[in-house]
């Protein structure tokens, strides 16, 4: 892990390309996320994660994936799954307890299962984002529900199932986007509640959820940090993140690409480490955009080090 550096990148396509394995050789990402593009079927995909692997020469090097289920789900062309969206375990969890057990058991094993059988070992759930009425839709059905007590008796459950099956969580986006009026991939969410009802309600299920790994919320909580995102104020870092909600692991942020941050890409990756993220997420494969990340990205800390030595020793 010495000389990596304190990044996340996604890659184009289905397989690596020879300029990508030049870059990932030379450049040295911490980890690598997948998505939709690069899965044609589960051989493929196992092909792919083993290729990454043989590069940085670990068995154990960090691959991510975005498997929430609902209209999130990555996996789709090995398994439909996006009629599993958490919004419906939940409805089945308020209905039968019994059988929304077995279901979810059975959902977490099976995802658990192709994600083991390619190599992939970080799924980045459960969404932890408290659903609010009035919101934009970009949550939505991502969220458990309405009430923190449910988001978080739902979260920790999926964290427990995914750790008995070896798959690490991040839990997002912290430290909560429910509120959020717009899409952070096109618009900054400003975020106009007081403290008191963010942290009974929002902040919540982020404080009783443990997990290895969160992912930043792109939007502005006016009552803490007027000007900065989440992802890029010291003050929500800080005081809310780390003391507050007493959040211990690898803080990523979201990914920088998105409109939210109003940046050049660069300034927005170093705003990011600035506040306190100890990882940059990037997730478009746009090389180019990598080359120039890279020239500006720190390498992995000590604090990175020893929870990632944790990591690996969870993976076991």
């Amino acid at each position: 892990m010495m000389n990596k550096k304190a990044i996340i990148f996604g890659v184009k396509g289905q397989k690596l390309t020879k300029n990508e394995i030049i870059f990932l050789k030379k450049e040295k990402p911490w980890g690598i996320i997948l998505f939709s593009r690069n899965v044609k079927n589960i051989f493929q995909l196992k092909s792919l994660v083993q290729s990454i692997k043989k590069l940085n020469k670990d068995d154990k090097y960090p691959i991510l994936i975005d498997q929430e289920g609902g209209k999130v789900a990555r996996l789709n062309k090995i398994m439909d799954l996006s009629f599993f969206s958490q919004d419906y375990f939940t409805k089945l969890f308020l209905k039968d307890k019994n059988q929304f057990l077995n279901s979810y058991k059975i959902y977490i094993n099976t995802v658990s299962n192709i994600l083991n059988f390619v190599g992939i070992n970080i799924n980045t759930v459960p969404v932890l984002d408290v659903r609010n009425r009035k919101a934009h839709e970009i949550i939505g059905t991502r969220s458990f529900s309405e009430d923190p007590i449910i988001v978080s008796t739902m979260g920790s459950m999926c964290i427990s199932l995914f750790k008995k099956n070896k798959i690490a969580t991040v839990v997002k986006h912290i430290p909560g986007h429910g509120l959020s009026k717009n899409d952070s991939h096109y618009q900054t969410p400003i975020i106009k509640a007081k403290k008191l009802d963010l942290i009974n309600r929002d902040f919540k299920p982020f404080k009783l959820c443990k997990s290895h790994f969160a992912m930043t919320a792109h939007a502005i909580y006016l009552s803490y940090d007027e000007k900065n995102t989440a992802t890029h104020s010291r003050i929500i870092i800080d005081k809310v993140i780390r003391n507050h909600i007493k959040f211990k692991g690898i803080l990523v942020s979201d990914d920088i690409s998105m409109k939210s941050l109003k940046y050049k890409l660069e300034e927005n990756a170093l705003k990011a480490y600035r506040a306190g993220c100890n990882l940059v997420l990037h997730c478009n494969g746009n090389l180019n955009e990598m080359k120039k990340l890279s020239k500006v990205v720190p390498e992995v800390d000590n604090f990175i080090l020893k929870k990632t030595s944790d990591f690996y020793k969870f993976l076991g």
